[in-house]
C-alpha cells in the first residue's frame, strides 16, 4: 500500500481539530485537583519541608510508631527465643535423661547376661564333672553292695541245700543235725566243699566224742559207721558241699547280674539326665552370651551414632 505525503498532511488537519475541539462533551480534559507532596529527585538536597509543621508532625508520629513496633517485634522475638531455648532445654534433658536409663538398663543387662552365661558356665562345667566323679562312685558302691548281696543270697541257699542234703546222711544228721545250721555258718569260704566237709566231718567227731565219754547209747551206732566208713563218709559229704556250693554259685550269679544290670540302667538313665542338663545349660549360656554380643553391638552402633551427631552439631 503506498500514500503520498500530500495525503498524510491532509490527514493531520482532522486529527488536530478533533484533539483540540470544545464541543465534543464525551472528550474530558484532566485537571490536577491534589498537590503532590512527592520529592523529586531535584529536591532531595533541599531544605523546603524542614519548618514545616505537618511534616514535623509526620516524622515524629513516624518515628514513634516505627520505634514502638520495632520495640514489639524485639519483645516478640525474644520471647520466643527464651520459649525456644527454654524447650531446647527441657527436650535435652529429657533426650540426656532417657539416654541414661536406657544406657543403664542396657548395661544392667549386659551385665546380668554375662555372669548368667559365665554361672552357667561353671555350672555346667561343676555338673559335668562332678556329676560323673560322683555317678562313678556311687556305681562302685552299689556294685559292691550288689556283690555283698549277691554272695550273702548264695551263702544262705548252700546253707539250706547243704542241710537239705546232709538230711539224707542220717548217721551225720543224727549226730549233728540241731546245730547243723550254726556249724555251717561259721564257714567264710564257700568257693570249695573242704571247708564244709572238714567242719560238719570235724563236728560229728566231737559229737562221737562226747558220746563215748558220757556212754551214750543213741549215738554210739552213728559214730561206729563214721569209724568203719570214714571213706565213704567224706566222699558223700564232698558230693553233698558240692551239690550246695553249685546251687549257692547259680543263685549268687542270678542274684548278682540282676542287681547289675539294674544298677546299670539306672546308672545309664543318671548319665543321660546328666548329660542333657549339661547340654540345656550349654545352649542357655549360648543364648545369653549371643544376647550380651547383641545389646553391646548395638550400644555402641548408637554410640557411634552419637558421636557423629555431636561432631555434626559442633561443626
Amino acid at each position: 500500500m503506498k500514500l503520498h505525503y500530500s495525503k498524510l498532511l491532509l490527514f493531520s488537519l482532522p486529527l488536530n481539530i478533533l484533539a483540540h475541539s470544545k464541543n465534543k462533551r464525551y472528550i474530558v480534559l484532566h485537571k490536577r485537583t491534589t498537590t503532590s507532596r512527592v520529592l523529586s529527585e531535584r529536591d532531595t538536597y533541599t531544605s523546603i519541608y524542614d519548618n514545616d509543621p505537618e511534616m514535623e508532625y509526620v516524622k515524629e508520629n513516624f518515628n514513634r510508631q516505627m520505634s514502638q513496633r520495632f520495640e514489639e517485634y524485639n519483645e516478640r522475638v525474644n520471647d520466643k527465643r527464651k520459649k525456644s531455648k527454654e524447650q531446647c532445654d527441657k527436650d535435652i534433658q529429657q533426650i540426656i535423661l532417657k539416654d541414661r536409663i536406657e544406657k543403664s538398663l542396657e548395661e544392667k543387662v549386659e551385665k546380668f547376661c554375662l555372669r548368667c552365661g559365665c554361672g552357667l558356665g561353671g555350672v555346667a562345667a561343676s555338673v559335668g564333672i562332678f556329676g560323673g566323679i560322683a555317678i562313678s562312685e556311687l556305681k562302685k558302691a552299689a556294685t559292691a553292695a550288689a556283690i555283698e548281696e549277691a554272695i550273702a543270697a548264695g551263702t544262705k541257699v548252700t546253707i539250706e541245700t547243704a542241710i537239705t542234703e546232709l538230711k539224707e546222711l542220717t548217721y551225720i544228721y543224727g549226730l549233728i543235725g540241731d546245730n547243723l545250721k550254726a556249724i555251717l555258718g561259721t564257714i567264710t569260704n564257700f568257693r570249695t566243699q573242704t571247708p564244709m566237709v572238714y567242719a560238719v566231718y570235724g563236728a560229728s567227731q566231737k559229737a562221737c566224742e562226747s558220746v563215748t565219754i558220757g556212754n551214750g547209747g543213741g549215738n554210739q551206732l552213728y559214730c561206729s559207721i563214721l569209724q568203719e566208713k570214714q571213706r565213704e563218709v567224706f566222699t558223700k559229704l564232698g558230693q553233698a558241699g558240692a551239690k550246695a556250693i553249685t546251687a549257692g554259685n547259680t543263685q549268687k550269679t542270678s542274684v548278682q547280674t540282676a542287681a547289675l544290670e539294674k544298677i546299670d540302667t539306672t546308672f545309664l538313665n543318671c548319665s543321660t539326665a546328666i548329660t542333657a542338663s549339661v547340654i540345656a545349660i550349654l545352649i542357655i549360656v549360648l543364648v545369653m552370651v549371643i544376647i550380651y554380643l547383641i545389646l553391646r553391638y548395638r550400644r555402641k552402633k548408637k554410640m557411634k551414632k552419637k558421636q557423629q551427631y555431636t561432631n555434626l552439631l559442633k561443626e
